[in-house]
């Protein structure tokens, strides 16, 4: 039978305090901020020991975290750290989604939903990848559908060419891209809602984070693939059989 005195437990009881660390104490609390054309608007905040540890993380917050308005609750919206100032942690759009349940929403019967995928780049040499759709408020053909198709590829396109990162975002996802494709597809049929849907960042230059730290870079799966140019910063693999 095994007896514990009292001093042995103590001894064990105060070893045992003695290598619990409380880790938290160490941490400070960041302010994550969106970029100035967002309006570096408070997205949350993330604790860390070391400032250069959070950058690189990911941050989701929606557009109505922006705009303060519950309408605009339905669009999600990715950004990263890209740099510290102070207790403030300086992020950049990556991208930017509809909700599925809003998705789901705008699909009827008797419809025909009309997509179209777009890899863009920019003025300023920044490539994205960007999903348009729109929904008719009737079946309709082949042909027209394709002929909505090719509005939004020249709508896309037109707008990259002529704006820079910051400007085409914006109008990505403030709806003014939506609006245009709209306006000029509505010739073509009657149609009830049209959108960008998604849009992902694929590469940026390296003056995207001049005079911050450099964010952390991403695993690329093994297996040939052609070379990225040094000059440019891969933020994501391409997407395999997007819908």
């Amino acid at each position: 039978m095994l007896i514990l005195t009292s001093r042995w437990c103590q001894t064990v009881s105060t070893s045992t305090t003695r290598r619990v660390k409380d880790k938290w104490r160490s941490k400070k609390w960041y302010t994550v901020v969106s970029p100035g054309y967002f309006g570096s608007v408070e997205l949350g905040s993330v604790p860390s020991d070391d400032p250069q540890k959070i950058i690189g993380r990911s941050i989701e917050s929606t557009l109505s975290d922006v705009t303060e308005d519950f309408a605009h609750q339905y669009l999600k919206m990715r950004f990263q750290i890209i740099g510290v100032d102070g207790r403030r942690a300086l992020t950049m759009f990556t991208g930017h989604e509809y909700s599925r349940d809003y998705l789901r929403s705008l699909v009827r019967r008797r419809a025909t939903r009309v997509d179209g995928i777009f890899n863009v780049t920019t003025k300023d040499d920044y490539r994205l990848r960007v999903s348009a759709c729109a929904f008719t408020l009737s079946r309709i053909k082949t042909s027209q559908e394709k002929s909505i198709r090719n509005v939004m590829k020249r709508v896309v396109e037109e707008k990259a060419a002529g704006l820079t990162f910051d400007q085409f975002v914006q109008e990505t996802v403030l709806g003014k891209i939506a609006s245009d494709i709209y306006n000029e597809a509505k010739k073509i049929t009657a149609l009830r809602h049209v959108g960008v849907r998604k849009s992902k960042v694929i590469s940026y230059r390296s003056e995207a984070t001049k005079g911050v730290a450099k964010p952390l870079e991403r695993t690329e799966p093994s297996g040939p693939k052609a070379q990225t140019p040094k000059e440019e910063i891969s933020s994501e693999t391409e997407e395999k059989g997007e819908a």
